[in-house]
């Protein structure tokens, strides 16, 4: 039986809890989001009926936070990598970051890449200089 638009609009009503964020009821994926029982996810649903359709290489970032959120004005269009870079991920976390845990600033003369993260250049010289001191030390002892 394939539904009707109408059919599915009101479906889609009928498992949503309007408050400050209209929280999806029923069924979530493994990672938290709205899954609309005529398939596909629920905020996808949301956006595409109440503002227009979602351009090819964009995604809904939740602004809210809750991926159970299917409010239009709770989400904003953008690239996967944006959306990723707003995340709680260690990655995104650790990007976000400007200051080595030394407070050293993250420059592009101060910054190091090393097997995909960065290092602060004047940390890695620290290091090195306190390795070499207790070499030099041990082998005069």
């Amino acid at each position: 039986m394939t539904l009707t638009h109408e059919q599915k609009w009101d479906r889609f009503w009928a498992e949503v809890d309007v408050g400050l964020c209209w929280e999806w009821t029923r069924s979530i994926t493994y990672y938290g989001y709205g899954q609309a029982t005529f398939g596909g996810l629920a905020h996808r649903w949301s956006w595409t009926w109440l503002v227009g359709t979602i351009p090819e290489g964009m995604v809904l970032d939740h602004l809210c936070r809750n991926r159970r959120c299917v409010n239009p004005d709770h989400m904003e269009l953008v690239t996967l990598a944006e959306n990723k870079r707003r995340g709680y991920s260690r990655n995104a976390i650790n990007a976000r970051k400007t200051h080595c845990p030394a407070n050293h600033e993250y420059t592009q003369e101060n910054t190091i890449l090393r097997r995909g993260t960065r290092e602060c250049r004047t940390c890695v010289k620290a290091r090195s200089a306190a390795a070499y001191r207790r070499r030099r030390e041990a082998a005069h002892n």
